[in-house]
């Protein structure tokens, strides 16, 4: 009787003991149920940056017309619907502003961490303005609303994705307004940018702030916040204060096109658009963008586009890719905005009156940066040659724009972009178009779209279709 009644002592110590101890007996510690900010911003950092500068290499460069396609290059004649080594951002640029609302979501009870908002919002506000700026009218303000039982998101339009509350304009402001408050001993963690440094973000705020004043400057412009912004000055303007991080020359952290085997690699050459472009300039970046074509040690471009069902392409006739795309990767840096961007935006700024200031310093000092850039002194008498600023207003927008789709030989959807919104360089005519012989003015909506949105897709698709000719807001 005694032992058996000393066993249901002892059983009931243990139940006891088991159901106080059960969550932490039973919590995997290598399995954490949620990521602190510090982790978040790092992913979003690093994978924003990697994955668009891979996109923007590989669909936006064609697009633009740095690079031309010999083969498998449907995209280059403008079938956007059938992306192959690349040209579907739509799913990162997705995934990384889910990561980022579930770091804004987190600060909610992290108090201590809420000096992160501001650089979330930064990012938020350039992943946002990416999406809209390739696709148009995406959704946004309910595509994170799962847990509020939103499963199937409407469409916004571009006019209120950059203006509406929670829009680009907003994040932006509310974001900077974090870090200037932010005590500088307060530490951010997993900032892969600028290592903790809240005045750089700022910068970073402030110069994305003017790109997205001059973007939309065709259809909303007020010349009072343009006029305090560039008054304010704190803006990205030396190489050293760049919103950019390095690769490495071998994997992982290599350029993702240093991975490619060599027949993927081979598939991209020089585009004509680009080399007649240098050739009128004779600038010499060709020699860091491009390598000499296996004939004659010339450097020669393809016009985008070709049909090689029906046309013989040699590679060796034309020029490959330069080797900081492949074999040095490690001098190559994956952007989001760059000091020589914000002087061209400082220079199209001053030309069209928004600011007062010299337009051609701020055109020379970035085309200075963009050599620096590209790891290239400026030559004596680049300035004074065919790069010499023009006299007239359509002339002097034409050479900063130009020059700016020149430096963006890695960010290839930002030089598209520029092109649909101030119809420079002038772009040709695709080889064997798929697509009417029309340079397209929007990615169209992937097909995962159709299937898993459908109402609201049919909705927003319902007068347009799905087409890639659609103007976007901006788009005068």
């Amino acid at each position: 009787m005694n032992k058996i009644f000393l066993i249901i002592i002892i059983a009931s110590f243990s139940i006891v003991s088991c159901t106080n101890d059960f969550e932490s007996i039973n919590t995997n510690p290598n399995d954490p149920t949620s990521v602190g900010p510090e982790f978040l911003l790092r992913q979003v950092i690093y994978n924003l940056g990697e994955e668009m500068s891979y996109e923007g290499f590989v669909a936006g460069n064609l697009l633009g017309q740095h690079f031309s396609m010999v083969d498998f290059n449907l995209f280059d004649r403008h079938a956007l619907t059938d992306p192959q080594l690349g040209g579907n951002p739509w799913p990162v640029l997705y995934q990384n502003l889910r990561d980022l609302e579930l770091l804004l979501s987190s600060l909610e009870d992290l108090p201590e961490d809420v000096h992160y908002e501001g650089p979330a919002r930064i990012l938020k506000a350039y992943a946002m303005m990416l999406l809209t700026d390739i696709y148009g009218d995406v959704p946004v303000f309910e595509a994170f609303k799962g847990f509020d039982g939103i499963a199937l998101p409407s469409y916004d339009s571009q006019e209120e994705i950059y203006l509406a509350e929670e829009g680009i304009k907003d994040n932006l402001n509310r974001g900077l307004t974090i870090l200037k408050a932010t005590n500088l001993s307060s530490s951010l963690e997993g900032d892969i940018l600028y290592d903790g440094n809240t005045e750089q973000w700022v910068k970073f705020g402030n110069s994305l702030l003017l790109k997205m004043y001059i973007r939309i400057s065709a259809v909303s412009f007020d010349p009072f916040e343009i006029s305090e912004l560039y008054n304010e000055g704190n803006f990205i303007r030396n190489s050293e204060d760049n919103a950019s991080f390095d690769f490495t020359d071998l994997p992982p952290n290599s350029f993702r096109m240093q991975q490619l085997r060599d027949g993927d690699f081979n598939l991209f050459v020089m585009s004509e658009t680009m080399e007649e472009i240098l050739s009128e300039l004779d600038d010499p970046r060709r020699e860091v963008l491009f390598r000499p074509s296996g004939n004659d040690g010339s450097f020669n471009g393809l016009l985008n586009g070709p049909d090689a069902s029906s046309t013989s392409i040699s590679v060796s006739d034309y020029s490959l890719p330069g080797t900081i795309f492949r074999d040095h990767t490690g001098d190559l840096d994956a952007n989001f905005i760059t000091a020589w961007e914000v002087e061209f935006l400082l220079a199209e700024a001053a030309t069209l009156g928004y600011i007062f200031s010299n337009p051609q310093t701020h055109y020379e000092n970035g085309i200075r940066l963009a050599f620096e850039y590209w790891g290239m002194d400026l030559p004596a008498g680049y300035l004074e040659g065919a790069a010499s600023f023009a006299d007239s207003e359509a002339g002097k927008i034409e050479q900063i724009i130009t020059q700016k789709w020149i430096a963006s030989s890695i960010n290839g959807y930002e030089a598209w972009i520029e092109y649909r919104r101030t119809g420079y360089p002038a772009l040709k005519n695709v080889s064997a178009s798929l697509n009417n012989g029309l340079i397209p003015r929007k990615m169209p909506y992937p097909a995962e779209e159709e299937a898993l949105n459908f109402v609201n897709f049919s909705e927003a698709t319902s007068q347009i279709g799905n087409s890639i000719n659609v103007k976007v807001w901006w788009d005068n």
